[in-house]
C-alpha cells in the first residue's frame, strides 16, 4: 500500500491567505471563489476601482455571502504601477505578516492592425502583463517566504494565455504585443521557479484559452461568436468557471507542492487545431 498521509486534505487550502489581482470579475473572481470554497482563511482581491458593477466592492459582497468561514477583503490598486504594488503589500501587512498564495491575474490586451499600433498600447500591455507581474512577485516575496516550508511551499500562479504559446491573431485585429507579453509571462514563471524555489516558493503558469469574459468577448465576436469557437474546439465548448477553479486549487494545494516552473493550458486542446485561430 502506498503511503498517502492526509489524502483527504490533498486538494484543500485550509487556513491559507491568498491575494488575487484582478479578482473582482472573470477568471480572478472564479479563482477567489474557489479558494474560499476550498477552505482559505482569507482572500484579498485587488482591482483598480472599488465602485461599479465590476468593481471590488460588489465582488467582496458576493464572496462574503458564500457561507464559508473564510472571508474576502478588497484593496484597490493598479498593479501596473510599482508604487501601487508597494502600497498593496503594506495594506496586506496591516493584518497579515505572511502570504501563502499570490495569483497574478490582472492583465491588459490590445488588438489592431500592425503598422498603426500606438506605442502607448504596447506600454500598457507590457507594464501590466510583464513588469507588473515581476514586481508583484519581487515585492511580495518576503511575505511568501515567511509562509512557505519545504513540505508546503508558498505559491505564485501567473495567469497567462494560450496566446503565449501560439501565434493566434494577426492582421486587422492582431494581438501581437499581447501575445509577446504572455510569452514573456511564461518565461518569467520559469525564471521565478528557479530563483524562488530554494526559498520555498513555487511558481507556475496557467494559460487559459477562451473563457467568455469582458476581456475576451470582443475577440470572440470577431472570430465568429461563441458557437463557431465551440464547434472548432476538440471539447466542443468554451471555458467555464469550474475549469479555472479546478486548476487553481490544484496548483495551490498540497497536491502540487512539488510542481514548479510548469505551464498548464486550459483551452480544451484547441491550440492544437492548427491554423484555426489565425484566420484573421
Amino acid at each position: 500500500m502506498s503511503d498517502l498521509p492526509s489524502f483527504d486534505r490533498m486538494f484543500r487550502l485550509d487556513g491559507k491567505v491568498a491575494l488575487v489581482t484582478g479578482g473582482s470579475r472573470g477568471l480572478g473572481l472564479h479563482t477567489a471563489t474557489a479558494f474560499l470554497l476550498a477552505g482559505a482563511k482569507k482572500v484579498f482581491i485587488s482591482a483598480r476601482k472599488n465602485a461599479g458593477p465590476e468593481g471590488i466592492d460588489q465582488a467582496v459582497e458576493k464572496l462574503n455571502k458564500l457561507g464559508v468561514s473564510g472571508k474576502a477583503v478588497g484593496i484597490a490598486a493598479n498593479v501596473a504601477n510599482t508604487d501601487e504594488i508597494a502600497r498593496l503589500v503594506k495594506e496586506v501587512q496591516k493584518t497579515d505578516d505572511k502570504l501563502d498564495i499570490l495569483v497574478c491575474n490582472a492583465g491588459a490586451t490590445w488588438g489592431g492592425p500592425f503598422e498603426p499600433t500606438p506605442d502607448a498600447s504596447s506600454q500598457k500591455v507590457l507594464d501590466l502583463n510583464v513588469r507588473g507581474v515581476f514586481n508583484l512577485a519581487r515585492l511580495f516575496t518576503p511575505l511568501l517566504e515567511k509562509a512557505g516550508t519545504p513540505q508546503d511551499p508558498s505559491r505564485i500562479v501567473i495567469v497567462s494565455s494560450t496566446a503565449g504559446v501560439t501565434v493566434p491573431h494577426v492582421g486587422e485585429h492582431g494581438t501581437i504585443m499581447y501575445s509577446v507579453s504572455k510569452a514573456a509571462a511564461h518565461h518569467l514563471s520559469r525564471q521565478l521557479a528557479v530563483e524562488l524555489g530554494p526559498r520555498n516558493i513555487t511558481t507556475n503558469t496557467v494559460a487559459p484559452g477562451f473563457f467568455p469574459s469582458k476581456l475576451a468577448n470582443g475577440l470572440i465576436e470577431i472570430l465568429g461568436g461563441e458557437q463557431e469557437l465551440k464547434d472548432a474546439n476538440p471539447r466542443k465548448r468554451l471555458g467555464e468557471p469550474a475549469d479555472i477553479a479546478g486548476v487553481m486549487v490544484y496548483l495551490c494545494s498540497p497536491a502540487a507542492s512539488y510542481v514548479n516552473g510548469e505551464d498548464i493550458c486550459v483551452d480544451g486542446g484547441v491550440r492544437y487545431a492548427q491554423g484555426r485561430q489565425s484566420k484573421l
